[in-house]
């Protein structure tokens, strides 16, 4: 079952031109979650140059994560703030307010996709 979340762009609308990993300014995004669940970091790697920014985040609540991920970019220069792809994870679902502050769109991989393969 495909999960969807909330006026998501689907990975299929972003830009072609992303796949070739020659522009940089396109970021992954996602959030890894300690073995008890008590904690999380949330990352950014930016896909050509591989540049990585850790992100702490107080708690797991969308609106806390997507305000943390907006402070961090927001200190991006303005030719590195193209896009993130991000997968369909429930810590997202505030991605419009994210988007809101930033001006940076989200795309979403399909839940049956892992970052690695084709990304």
């Amino acid at each position: 079952m495909e999960r969807k979340l909330e006026d998501m762009l689907s990975i299929e609308e972003r830009p072609k031109k992303v796949e070739d990993r020659i522009i940089p300014g396109h970021w992954e995004g996602d959030l890894i979650v300690n073995k008890y669940n008590r904690s999380a970091l949330g990352t950014l790697v930016e896909r050509t140059t591989r540049t990585t920014i850790l992100i702490q985040v107080k708690d797991r609540k969308a609106e806390t994560i997507a305000k943390a991920f907006a402070e961090e970019v927001k200190k991006l220069p303005q030719q590195m703030k193209l896009s993130i792809t991000y997968d369909q994870g429930r810590e997202m679902a505030q991605h419009k307010l994210f988007t809101n502050i930033t001006g940076v769109k989200i795309f979403f991989r399909s839940s049956s996709e892992s970052l690695g393969a084709r990304y």
